[in-house]
């Protein structure tokens, strides 16, 4: 059984009415019976991840749209990032993207080689990032 339908079912047993979005590179794919419903839902194509669990998904950049047309469903979803081995809400996982932005973009820093104009157009738009962290 591969990490991921391991981790699907884990997470459906305690929550069975959430849809679980994993994020596997460039999509984020949804496993048996949340992409049967997805599938409904989106017209979706369904494809076999293997010869008895099916699959289907979407482009990450493309995240936010369907992130608010399943809020319009009432459809409950948790987004799921292998890498950290947690699952969080849209919001949650949205903030958390932005403020790593912005912490990568601190530690990328080079205090020793940026202008005063640079440290200002830097702290503004993080000034700006943080804003949009809800």
């Amino acid at each position: 059984m591969s990490k991921l339908y391991k981790k699907y079912l884990e997470l459906k047993s305690s929550y069975p009415t959430t849809i679980f979005l994993f994020k596997s590179g460039i999509f984020y794919i949804a496993l048996d019976k949340d992409a049967v419903k997805l599938s409904e839902e989106f017209n979706f194509k369904l494809v076999n991840l293997n010869q008895d669990i099916l699959k289907c998904g979407f482009p990450i950049s493309k995240l936010q749209y369907y992130a608010n047309l399943l809020e319009k469903l009432n459809l409950n979803f948790e987004i799921v990032d292998l890498d950290s081995s947690i699952s969080m809400g849209y919001t949650d996982y949205s903030n958390n993207s932005k403020l790593k932005s912005i912490l990568d973009t601190l530690k990328n820093l080079d205090m020793n080689n940026i202008t005063l104009k640079q440290s200002f157009d830097v702290l503004y738009t993080l000034s700006n990032d943080a804003k949009n962290v809800k």
